[in-house]
């Protein structure tokens, strides 16, 4: 039975008890649609737009930092081939971890998640001792749109044989009306597996850069 998690707690994820060589790390969210009372109402009513949660991962060294933000020939960051993995860098170059696929709309096809990514834990090189969720709503601020509409939102881990081991619940509602980004969880290693610390930290930034800065 998974472990589940309130903001602030953390499990450890010994390799001695779970199978770390290939976990997945699954997100999904619902939109609360306003209900309108009265068919005219009804029939006039605006069509809620799609929320585009974006999911990111930082690979980070042993002082918490992100050393590789794949610069180019002017030492301007690109973030491609970089220590970061989003929609626009899907999969690290050590191989060990890689996004899925960007879900535009939250409408999830597999099982329960919108968005996943893959890590092999086992493999990742000693050179990273944490990964650093965070979810986005993509121009969030243009759109008005915030976590203020996101409910059912969750972060779980599944190990390799796809039982579910640690799962983290967080809605939205009026306390998140002016957030559109979140730190949602982290894995951190430690000896004999990883730790998965259930952060849940909002921000008013639509943008994960505004977070990648906290890591540089």
């Amino acid at each position: 039975m998974a472990v589940k998690l309130k903001k602030g707690q953390g499990v450890s994820l010994k390799k001695r008890e779970h199978d770390l060589s290939l976990v997945t790390i699954g997100l999904g969210w619902d939109i609360n649609e306003e209900k309108r009372k009265g068919l005219v109402e009804g029939l006039l009513a605006k069509k809620v737009e799609d929320y585009d949660l974006d999911v990111a991962a930082f690979l980070c060294g042993p002082d918490g930092k992100v050393h590789d933000l794949g610069r180019d020939a002017t030492g301007k960051a690109t973030l491609l081939q970089s220590d970061v993995i989003f929609f626009n860098n899907l999969r690290h170059r050590s191989g060990c971890i890689w996004l899925t696929g960007d879900n535009r709309d939250g409408a999830g096809e597999r099982e329960e998640d919108d968005e996943q990514i893959v890590a092999k834990l086992n493999d990742l090189p000693d050179a990273y001792s944490k990964v650093v969720f965070v979810v986005q709503i993509y121009e969030g601020r243009k759109r008005g749109q915030s976590f203020g509409k996101v409910q059912n939102a969750f972060i779980r881990a599944l190990d390799a044989g796809g039982r579910e081991m640690v799962r983290f619940d967080l809605s939205g509602g009026a306390g998140y009306e002016d957030s559109r980004s979140m730190l949602f969880a982290e894995l951190v290693r430690e000896p004999g597996g990883w730790k998965f610390n259930a952060i849940g930290q909002a921000s008013e930034s639509d943008t994960l850069v505004e977070w990648l800065k906290r890591y540089v």
